[in-house]
């Protein structure tokens, strides 16, 4: 059963699901720093902001903070969609994409800050071989790093990282004192 099939609970610090008597996180919002710096890069330059996966909409909450043209976001669990279609009622310059960010990519723009932060994507061994095509020159871009060190699970070349100090809660995806925040300019 994929990650888009399970049904989720939603806390207020929270989404998980439970699968075999395991608790599977989704995201928590001990998070919210990590999607500040995130947002804040990718927003520096303004313009046109891709999000793929919008979890519990933190990272989409400061993207909407900063001064941008348009927001789109792409997001394929049904659940989420609906929390995201709520959040976006009132946000003229977002733009709501439903499915899988690979089967859609073609349809896409190109974007002035990308951030990527998906759970259970099948298809996250292609976002280092896409990322070029939805970037404008001068771009920026940044994705979820779960490595505990400078290094990036894409091999995306010519990173920068950014070293947050933090203290996650126990969780499946990251226990780690240290994030690097990955940054890429195009």
């Amino acid at each position: 059963m994929s990650y888009i099939d399970q049904t989720l609970t939603f806390e207020p610090d929270k989404i998980y699901y439970t699968l075999n008597n395991i608790q599977y996180e989704v995201m928590m919002d001990w998070e919210d720093t990590l999607m500040s710096a995130s947002a804040a890069y990718v927003c520096q330059n303004g313009g046109d902001i891709l999000e793929i996966g919008f979890g519990m909409g933190i990272s989409a909450g400061y993207i909407q903070s900063h001064s941008i043209n348009s927001h789109t976001i792409i997001e394929n669990h049904p659940q989420v969609i609906e929390k995201l279609q709520i959040w976006a009622q009132d946000k003229p310059n977002v733009n709501i994409i439903e499915g899988d960010w690979y089967e859609v990519k073609n349809q896409l723009s190109t974007y002035d800050g990308v951030f990527y932060d998906t759970f259970g994507d099948n298809n996250m061994q292609h976002f280092s071989s896409s990322l070029s095509s939805l970037i404008k020159p001068g771009g920026v871009a940044t994705w979820w790093n779960s490595n505990s060190s400078e290094t990036n699970y894409y091999n995306i070349p010519g990173v920068e990282y950014d070293q947050i100090t933090t203290s996650p809660p126990q969780n499946i995806y990251f226990n780690n004192s240290t994030y690097y925040l990955p940054k890429k300019q195009f």
